[in-house]
C-alpha cells in the first residue's frame, strides 16, 4: 500500500504546476489609473500630396501642348520653342559651320602627321661617351669619341630616310588601288 500511495503522489506533483503561472503586467495598466491615450493630434495632408495634387493637370496641359495639331501643323510648344529661340531656326548655318570645323581640324591633321622631321638627333647625355673609369688613364689620353656621335647621327638619318620610303610607297599603292 506504501507503494501505491508513493506513486500516486509522484504523479500527483508532476500534473501539478511547479510554479506559480502569473499574468503579465503592461507598462499601460500599471499603478491602478485608468487608462490614458496619446493626446490627438490634428494631421494635415502633407506637402506630398500637394504636389501630386498639382502634378495631374499640369501633366495634361503638358501633354496637349505637345501634341501635333489636327492637319499635322507643329505643336503650340514647338511654335512657341521657333518664335522665341533662334537656336532652332539656324541649323543650317550651325551644321555648315561645323563641316567647315572638322574638315580644318582633318587638314592640320595631315598637315602636321606628314611634314618633314628634323634629323638632328638629340644626345640626352653626351657626357656618357666620355665617361668611364680614371683609373689606369694617364691625364689627357681620353680618346676623342667624336666620331662615336656622328655614326649615331647617320644611322638615325638612314632610319627615317628608310621610313619614308616606305611611307612613298604606300601611299603611291593607295592611289593606285583608288584609281
Amino acid at each position: 500500500m506504501q507503494a501505491l500511495r508513493t506513486r500516486a503522489a509522484c504523479v500527483a506533483r508532476r500534473t501539478r504546476p511547479t510554479a506559480q503561472r502569473t499574468s503579465r503586467s503592461y507598462a499601460s495598466e500599471s499603478h491602478g489609473h485608468d487608462h490614458h491615450h496619446a493626446p490627438e493630434v490634428a494631421e494635415g495632408l502633407g506637402t506630398a500630396f500637394y504636389v501630386f495634387a498639382a502634378l495631374v493637370p499640369a501633366s495634361y496641359i503638358g501633354y496637349s501642348i505637345s501634341r501635333p495639331g489636327a492637319n499635322g501643323e507643329p505643336s503650340a510648344g514647338s511654335r512657341w520653342l521657333s518664335r522665341n529661340f533662334d537656336y532652332f531656326n539656324d541649323w543650317e548655318v550651325r551644321n555648315t559651320l561645323r563641316t567647315n570645323i572638322f574638315e580644318q581640324a582633318a587638314h592640320d591633321k595631315h598637315l602636321l602627321m606628314y611634314s618633314g622631321k628634323s634629323t638632328h638627333v638629340e644626345l640626352k647625355t653626351p657626357e656618357l661617351f666620355n665617361s668611364g673609369s680614371p683609373w689606369s688613364v694617364p691625364a689627357g689620353h681620353l680618346p676623342n669619341l667624336d666620331h662615336v656621335t656622328e655614326h649615331y647621327r647617320k644611322q638615325a638619318a638612314a632610319e627615317e630616310d628608310r621610313k619614308f620610303q616606305k611611307l612613298a610607297e604606300k601611299s603611291k599603292q593607295e592611289q593606285e588601288s583608288s584609281s
